[in-house]
């Protein structure tokens, strides 16, 4: 994809392929003879831009027009607003302006040190966001009186009118796609721009890539333990507060979820939303209420059960002397069905017949909770309606449900109804990623888990700790030494690329400075530790994948942002081709993340340059 602009300085994009393979800087002499000379006769041309499209996403990423000049909604959250800040970022703000820096050209890049989880992989969330942040960013009013009022008198009264008409319309951002992949070092943004604005964009964007970020990684965790199960989250109610619930649920569905219990997540992003009911819901009824007779139609629609409750008794006492039979089998498990438990389950049917899943641990999951469950499903069955399942919320899951199952098979084969022995047995009860190991190692009958707490806390990890550092200012490269290797700055503008190898499974991440010529597929270079000298390999890449994307360009959204659905999709696709000993739980195999021989070198000279000379007497 090729943009150009004429004379008028309007933009025409125009399209060219080329093979996968081809590397972008290679054919770029071709494209300005090929596609740009046929029109200079009629038209100034000249090229300002080519991008490729990714081996690794899920879809091509087309450069857009910038005429279009598309327009981002703000986000939901009335929050995420330029006041969302540090105090320290205004302040500092104030004194760019006071000295004439405010409109220094900047660089800074947001990355991470240390991957989440004691495992070797992040999944980059948050990038949407970063970028309906960016596009809707303007003090208002009453911001800047509140801002008056909080800082000191010496501020310079016209900082205040700087911040009326300060936008992000001279900003630039490169970015990893969202749902990709990433791992220490490798800046997730390149945020570019005058100095005062890119510094206060800094903690929003902290705010909103660390928590996303880290819980969509906490879901492909999850997803990991759990490769063919159905994962339901039930976090709500244990979020740190609503926006906490609302994020999460929104990054663990992207992560490898499959629905959620939210139900305003359903509505705002289109997740799948699932739920059955609590024990509440059980215990509110008894035995002997004055309960309306329970009516429902068959699913043909031809007539109706005009006494539902009478047909779920009529089964209950087929069902009680056919458990006799099943001792054999089970031979521990007594038929003593609670019979409150029974009404609620059947009232909950007549309401749901079509999804009718019922909480069977009430008062007892083998002796009552499963023989009223299999009552109600035989009355349903009856009248052309096929249950949904169970749900176990306490006890020994990896038992209960192997039980279970084998109680449902043995009543579908004496009833001769098949489909009743493949039911869904759904588990939760503070399920986190080592107890879906455990039940992998135990073995069970479990179909779908809900997971809540430890999923949408990351109580794990609570934090991912991102960071933000300038690292080129008027083009000068910036550097922040450290006594610790790690939290040594990279300095200057910088590209970054995925190696892949013969399988097309990423090898490495190699890191090099801006201009510097990108790494070609089958040509061999140098990769380096950026700290440590004696830390080096020769590597002769398949396939190079550039990593930054141009997403934000001054005011103008540059390429389109993917649904959700296309999101998860990039997820699974990089979790399908990253090796697994990277995502083992166990010991995972360090991701490499490299430099190049020149970017290293200029490290080197930078941080002599910087650091200083210790002296012995």
């Amino acid at each position: 994809f090729a943009s150009a602009k004429n004379q008028s300085q309007r933009t025409t994009t125009i399209f060219a392929s080329a093979p996968p393979e081809s590397n972008a800087a290679a054919i770029l002499p071709h494209l300005n003879f090929l596609l740009l000379r046929p029109f200079q006769p009629f038209f100034d041309f000249h090229l300002i831009s080519i991008c490729e499209t990714s081996a690794m996403a899920s879809e091509p990423v087309a450069k857009m027009a910038k005429s279009q000049k598309p327009q981002l909604e703000p986000l939901a959250n009335q929050l995420v607003q330029p006041l969302l800040t540090d105090k320290y970022q205004i302040s500092m703000a104030a004194s760019y302006f006071q000295h004439g820096k405010h409109n220094d050209a900047s660089c800074f890049d947001l990355f991470f040190r240390k991957p989440p989880f004691g495992g070797e992989f992040a999944v980059f969330g948050g990038l949407e966001d970063c970028l309906r942040f960016i596009a809707n960013f303007k003090f208002t009013e009453e911001d800047i009186e509140f801002l008056r009022q909080d800082l000191a008198d010496t501020v310079p009264s016209g900082f205040f009118d700087y911040l009326r008409d300060l936008d992000c319309s001279e900003v630039t951002v490169h970015a990893v796609p969202e749902g990709t992949l990433v791992f220490p070092k490798v800046p997730l943004l390149r945020v570019e721009g005058p100095l005062g604005v890119v510094q206060l964009l800094e903690t929003t964007l902290l705010t909103l890539v660390n928590f996303a970020t880290l819980v969509t990684t906490n879901a492909a965790r999850f997803r990991l333990a759990a490769p063919t199960a159905k994962l339901i989250e039930f976090g709500l109610r244990r979020a740190q507060g609503p926006d906490g619930g609302i994020t999460a649920s929104r990054f663990c569905y992207m992560g490898g979820f499959d629905a959620t219990s939210n139900v305003l997540a359903g509505k705002l992003f289109g997740i799948p939303v699932a739920g059955t009911h609590a024990h509440s819901f059980v215990t509110a009824f008894h035995a002997g209420d004055n309960i309306p007779k329970m009516v429902i139609p068959y699913k043909n629609g031809e007539k109706e059960c005009s006494d539902f409750f009478a047909l779920v008794k009529s089964w209950q006492e087929k069902l009680g002397a056919a458990w006799s039979t099943f001792h054999e089998e089970v031979p521990s498990v007594a038929f003593q069905p609670d019979e409150s438990e029974l009404v609620s389950f059947a009232a909950f049917a007549t309401t749901f017949p079509t999804s009718f899943l019922a909480l069977i641990d009430t008062y007892a999951v083998l002796q009552s909770g499963t023989p009223n469950f299999l009552t109600v499903a035989l009355a349903l069955n009856e009248l052309g309606y096929q249950p949904v399942g169970v749900r176990l919320d306490s006890g020994d899951l990896a038992y209960q449900s192997k039980v279970c199952r084998q109680l449902f098979e043995l009543t579908a084969k004496y009833f001769n109804v098949p489909s009743l022995g493949k039911v869904n047995i759904v588990a939760s009860n503070d399920i986190n990623e080592n107890t879906l190991q455990s039940l992998a190692q135990q073995g069970h009958s479990i179909d779908t888990f809900g997971v809540g707490t430890h999923l949408v806390t990351c109580q794990a990890q609570p934090a991912l700790g991102a960071v933000y550092k300038l690292v080129e200012l008027d083009g000068k490269p910036c550097m922040k030494l450290s006594a610790d290797p790690k939290k040594v700055i990279m300095p200057g503008r910088k590209q970054v690329w995925r190696i892949l190898g013969a399988d097309d499974s990423p090898l490495l991440d190699i890191i090099t400075r801006e201009g510097e010529e990108a790494p070609q597929a089958g040509k061999p270079f140098l990769c380096r530790h950026p700290y440590h000298a004696q830390r080096r390999a020769r590597v002769t890449p398949t396939s190079v994948v550039p990593l930054h994307q141009l997403f934000w360009d001054e005011g103008v959204l540059v390429q389109p942002l993917p649904s959700m659905d296309k999101l998860k999709a990039r997820v699974q696709h990089e979790m399908a081709t990253i090796r697994h000993d990277h995502t083992r739980t166990l010991n995972p195999t360090p991701y490499k993340v490299s430099v190049s021989s020149p970017l290293y070198d200029f490290i080197q000279e930078m941080w002599l340059a910087r650091a200083p000379i210790g002296e012995l007497s």
